[in-house]
């Protein structure tokens, strides 16, 4: 992984920082984007660059690419890690609202991977793509209707992408996390009533850390995982192999 150069969106804080960290220590040179200003600071600790971008606006996306390629060259492993959630009721639920979270979630990450993956072609790259997923590709939760369509879709946007992308040598994945220690869990945390129903559902007995889905994307991003492409990995503690709860 040395000197490759590693863009991950929504890498200010939390999974998205996790990711960039690991990648930063296999030795990548790493390109942090968010739609916060902290992204600049957060990129700083890593030796590495910040940008600000929304991800749900495809001609922020577009030139971002170019502002990092004519700063610090061609992306090689990138990292669809941004993404939202807008919670609400099914029945009353805002279009708009319901727009938003795809685009950022799934528009914007077929345009930053198909952005991404033309230039790697053009200059013979063989890259590494890994989005970020959900086990709510597979469960649903009825408040966040958006979100679960959203990373359904990128499920099956990593398979065709996939597919795609093989004979140029570029691989694309996805992990899927389950219930993770960051801010969006934040609430849950502080509830042991709500903390202890999140632990029934999960075999392992506790949350996962934001740094085990990290070091699950670097593995995916490196020659380690040369032979996979087009797999979803569930980062969940079991909790999709469970049937029921005593």
């Amino acid at each position: 992984m040395s000197e490759k150069i590693a863009l991950i969106t929504g890498a200010a804080q939390g999974i998205g920082l996790a990711c960039a960290q690991a990648l930063a220590e296999d030795g990548c040179k790493v390109v942090l984007s968010d739609i916060k200003e902290n992204v600049h600071a957060a990129a700083a600790t890593l030796g590495g660059s910040g940008y600000i971008c929304d991800m749900g606006d495809t001609s922020q996306i577009a030139g971002m690419f170019e502002r990092i390629e004519a700063d610090i060259g061609p992306v090689s492993v990138l990292v669809n890690n941004a993404g939202i959630a807008l919670p609400g009721d099914f029945l009353s639920y805002s279009l708009e609202d319901f727009g938003r979270v795809i685009n950022v979630n799934l528009v914007g990450v077929f345009f930053a991977t198909q952005r991404a993956a033309n230039t790697m072609v053009a200059k013979g790259i063989h890259g590494s793509i890994v989005n970020m997923s959900s086990i709510n590709a597979q469960v649903a939760i009825p408040a966040i209707p958006a979100y679960c369509a959203s990373k359904g879709g990128v499920n099956q946007l990593t398979k065709a992408a996939a597919l795609s992308l093989a004979p140029h040598g570029i691989r694309v994945n996805a992990v899927g996390p389950g219930s993770i220690d960051t801010e969006m869990m934040a609430g849950v945390n502080a509830n042991p009533e709500a903390l202890a129903k999140v632990m029934s559902r999960t075999p392992i007995g506790r949350v996962g850390t934001a740094r085990e889905i990290g070091d699950t994307v670097a593995f995916l991003a490196s020659d380690k995982a040369s032979y996979i492409t087009g797999e979803t990995i569930y980062v969940d503690g079991g909790r999709l192999g469970l049937n029921y709860t005593v």
